[in-house]
């Protein structure tokens, strides 16, 4: 509304401000000129009536003092003579309802004292018989005990005073206009600038920090203006500065592998990124909860643990579990200056750690097991020739040949371990190059010829060979044959066989391994890759069977080496069947 604009206002103002001190002076005006009309119809009747005293005291005759008196008297006026001998004469008068002075008015008290007490009088009157008020000055003359009385009505003063109020309220008028037109243009010219400040103010509020105020004058509106200017620049910078920190660490928090949170002191969810979501999320499902993304309520777990910590002003760690994966929880206080306003939790997934400290703990296990059973028999046996237990040399050959066999299988353990430590490692190197399938596949099973025969299992290979040459590491991929057929042989009874079956196309060199042995049970499928893995315990106590435990996980980092696949299948007193494959890739 324009009443309560700044220029309105303003306006209103100066226009309050004008009109009062108008309405004052106004007052005093009046009331100045009223006495001022009197004072001077006063003095005017008081001249004439001291003419017409000095004209009595100098002239006898009445005709000629009274003739006198109406030339020299106001026409609207009445001029009463009491003569020495106490003759009263009263002039004539313009003002038909001015009534003539009489006698009996005469001796009132106000008029009495210029004839008894010789004293001039100014009063206001009422003429008897007469409803107006009139002005009357009295003037006795010394030693002839008569007077002068001088009177008019005061409608003339009452006309004059109107005439000069006219002119005062015209002037007044004349006044209140001229103000209100100034004022108004006073005040749209001061607050011009600062309408166009409020507009660039919602420019700015809008984001619109490019918008300046015209500089219009060089007073201290227009150095405001100027200051307005240069802080929307300031602005513009600061918030230019603010968005890219902002963003950021945005991108910093984005980009972490670790989840954070950052909590208000109420529990309030104010910033997350991906890791924390899904780590909120699993929390929920784990505990049969909808999450509702909106409302972003913090767990119960985490509102305890962000409790401790504003309560202790410390920081706390936690680990949890959820969804078969371990997590661990840093939170720490925020602070505004000594107050805390809330946390940041830092939330780790620390599941592969927690498995590469359980793979370490069971290898160390394991090279332990696998080492002592050796290390117990080269100790018991050397032991024995050191004791001349065995008396003659073919039992002391006997026990020598134990050990130099229980060396050679801990050199072979050892040359596995380090071997697979280094293929783990991505240490691995492939010298690949192109190979005839045909003659390398004949090669290999011909060394195993010999060992089929021994155990009396029959060895028999099929090949399907539509391309004859394929490109791999010939020995890396030698000795997962080696390890696959030798396993085959090992695991298989007599009047079994094992079936080597090679396919090489385009796309792909395929090798299938199939036995006839002793099956690997359903629980133990998942795991035969794996270090150490000995499905049948048993086999232990047979020297025959005797193995590291280490060549399956061989092979299987040759093959991935080879960015190739590997699989079993098989079924308990049935028989294995191992299958690997590699594709020829340009380029290897």
């Amino acid at each position: 509304m324009f009443w309560r604009s700044v220029v309105g206002k303003l306006a209103i103002t100066i226009l309050l401000l004008v009109s009062f001190v108008l309405f004052i002076l106004t007052i005093f005006l009046l009331q100045f000129f009223e006495d001022f009309h009197i004072q001077e119809a006063e003095q005017d009747m008081l001249q004439t009536a001291t003419k017409v005293s000095l004209l009595v005291e100098t002239h006898e005759q009445k005709q000629l003092i009274t003739e006198t008196t109406e030339r020299v008297k106001d026409p609207a006026s009445r001029v009463a003579i009491v003569f020495g001998d106490g003759e009263l004469w009263v002039s004539d008068s313009e003002d038909s309802n001015l009534a003539k002075l009489e006698e009996d008015w005469l001796k009132r008290d106000e008029l009495s004292k210029v004839l008894t007490d010789n004293q001039q009088i100014r009063k206001q009157i009422h003429l008897p018989g007469n409803e107006r008020e009139a002005m009357i000055v009295g003037v006795p003359i010394d030693n002839q005990n008569a007077a002068i009385y001088v009177y008019q009505s005061l409608n003339v003063i009452d006309q004059t005073k109107a005439e000069t109020t006219k002119i005062i309220f015209l002037a007044a008028g004349i006044a209140i206009v001229l103000t209100t037109i100034f004022a108004f243009f006073l005040s749209t010219r001061i607050t011009s600038p600062l309408i166009k400040m409020r507009e660039a103010a919602f420019d700015l509020a809008r984001g619109e920090f490019n918008t300046k105020v015209p500089i219009l004058t060089h007073d201290e509106i227009g150095e405001l203006a100027l200051a307005f200017n240069r802080m929307g620049r300031q602005l513009k910078f600061h918030l230019n500065a603010l968005r890219q920190e902002k963003e950021q660490l945005s991108s910093i928090v984005s980009s972490m592998a670790d989840g954070v949170i950052t909590l208000s002191r109420s529990g309030e969810m104010i910033v997350t990124n991906a890791p924390a979501d899904r780590f909120i999320e699993d929390w929920y499902y784990e505990n049969n909860l909808t999450y509702d993304a909106e409302k972003r309520k913090l767990p119960d777990e985490l509102y305890e643990i962000l409790q401790e910590v504003v309560e202790g002003e410390k920081e706390a760690i936690h680990e949890l579990s959820l969804q078969g994966r371990n997590w661990v929880m840093l939170m720490t206080p925020l602070y505004d200056q000594s107050y805390v306003r809330g946390a940041v939790a830092v939330i780790r997934d620390m599941t592969e750690e927690r498995r590469m400290d359980k793979l370490r703990e069971d290898f160390i296990a394991n090279v332990s097991h696998e080492l002592r059973t050796p290390i117990s028999m080269l100790q018991g046996y050397s032991e024995a020739i050191v004791d001349d237990i065995a008396e003659t040399k073919e039992e002391k050959n006997e026990l020598a040949k134990i050990i130099h066999e229980e060396s050679l299988r801990m050199g072979r353990l050892v040359n596995e371990l380090l071997d697979l430590a280094r293929m783990e490692a991505g240490h691995i190197h492939l010298n690949k190059e192109s190979v005839e399938i045909n003659p390398y596949v004949e090669r290999i099973l011909k060394k195993f010829k010999g060992l089929a025969h021994e155990n009396e299992i029959t060895l028999t290979l099929e090949k399907q060979i539509d391309e004859p040459v394929a490109k791999f590491d010939p020995d890396r991929i030698e000795q997962v044959f080696t390890n696959l057929i030798d396993n085959a042989i090992r695991h298989t009874g007599k009047k079994g066989y094992v079936k080597v079956k090679v396919t090489n196309r385009k796309t792909d060199l395929q090798v299938e391994i199939q036995d006839t042995g002793s099956g690997i049970p359903e629980e133990d499928l998942p795991f035969v890759f794996e270090r150490f893995y000995k499905a049948d315990k048993s086999r232990t106590r047979d020297k025959k069977k005797k193995g590291t435990g280490l060549g399956l996980a061989i092979a299987k980092n040759i093959i991935d080496a080879h960015h190739g696949s590997i699989n079993v299948n098989s079924k308990l007193n049935q028989g294995t069947a191992f299958h690997f494959r590699i594709l020829h890739q340009d380029g290897e």
